[in-house]
């Protein structure tokens, strides 16, 4: 006869949502992660407290605190889980067509033709994969990817190191200037704020915008702050209309293909400078899925946003390419 147990084996789904709920701090959090309801979320934190037989969390403070015994399972569970995911993820690294979860974060530089594109194409190398895909912030892309809740993005590269994450170089985009296409005023005459034209920013919370700020600082440069919007389209859409001038990148102006005819794109004067974008990915990220959406970004990059911009602007050549 078998043996009976008097409770139920230790779920790794339990362990999965405590994690989670551990690090947000409240049940309702939790949930909208997961998508499953509070009650589902708080159901499973007390079974898991009836099977270990002490308290993980003070219930009765809000917002939820880890016992001392709550933060010692802690971090175990986060090096156990970890292991876990780098196992799975390894067992599946040899066969594609077998994975079977896949969360892609991406900038919303890519919305228009290669985010798409690249769903597309993942879904039908990998049948049997649950994919999540959404756009955000480098800064929270690579937030997300610290906190397990992503596996693959594709960010600008920020700065700061990426400490455990692992990052591969796509693309260098460097800055240019984009003026209305029937400009009479000469780009150094702008640029020194001479001219009435006004400077169209990018929103002050984005990489690129901090990075446009503190090369005009270098040059002394203190355009006035007359329109700021984190949308590149836009910002594209205003400078066409002529109301006013900004600074971005070749891939931005490649986004912007209905407005193009009415845009005029210039090496940046003076000392250039870039942004460097980025594929990254966790640990545990099967190496085997990295490197297909690698060369597949690699492919769409070169067919949507490099060859058509060298071809219009040849003096792109040097400065706007892949990264090896």
């Amino acid at each position: 006869m078998a043996r009976q147990t008097t409770r139920s084996d230790l779920s790794l789904k339990w362990l999965e949502l405590f994690q989670i709920c551990a690090h947000k701090g409240s049940l309702q959090s939790a949930a909208e992660e997961t998508g499953l309801s509070i009650s589902t979320v708080s159901h499973h934190m007390r079974k898991l407290e009836d099977h270990l037989g002490v308290e993980l969390f003070n219930h009765n403070r809000r917002p939820m605190i880890l016992t001392p015994k709550g933060h010692m399972f802690l971090r175990n569970i986060d090096d156990a889980l970890r292991s876990i995911r780098k196992a799975q993820a390894e067992a599946s690294a040899g066969n594609i067509s077998e994975a079977s979860y896949l969360r892609i974060g991406a900038i919303g530089d890519f919305d228009s033709d290669i985010s798409p594109e690249l769903a597309v194409y993942l879904s039908e190398q990998m049948p049997r994969c649950d994919f999540q895909f959404q756009t955000d912030t480098s800064a929270s892309i690579i937030q997300q990817l610290r906190d397990r809740q992503l596996d693959l993005g594709v960010t600008a590269t920020s700065p700061e190191r990426l400490q455990d994450l692992h990052d591969i170089p796509l693309l260098k985009d460097p800055f240019v200037v984009v003026l209305p296409i029937n400009s009479e005023q000469l780009l150094d005459e702008i640029m020194e704020g001479t001219v009435k034209l006004p400077f169209m920013r990018f929103s002050g919370n984005l990489l690129i915008s901090r990075q446009i700020e503190a090369q005009l600082r270098r040059m002394n440069l203190t355009p006035p702050r007359r329109f700021e919007c984190g949308n590149n389209q836009t910002m594209m859409a205003m400078v066409a209309a002529g109301s006013g001038w900004t600074i971005t990148t070749p891939l931005l102006f490649a986004r912007a293909k209905r407005f193009q005819p009415r845009l005029r794109m210039h090496p940046f004067p003076g000392k250039s400078f870039s942004r460097s974008l980025s594929l990254v990915s966790t640990p545990d990220c099967a190496s085997t899925v990295v490197n297909l959406a690698n060369r597949k970004l690699r492919d769409l990059l070169t067919e949507h946003a490099i060859k058509p911009l060298r071809a219009s602007s040849p003096w792109l050549k040097e400065s706007f390419h892949l990264l090896t």
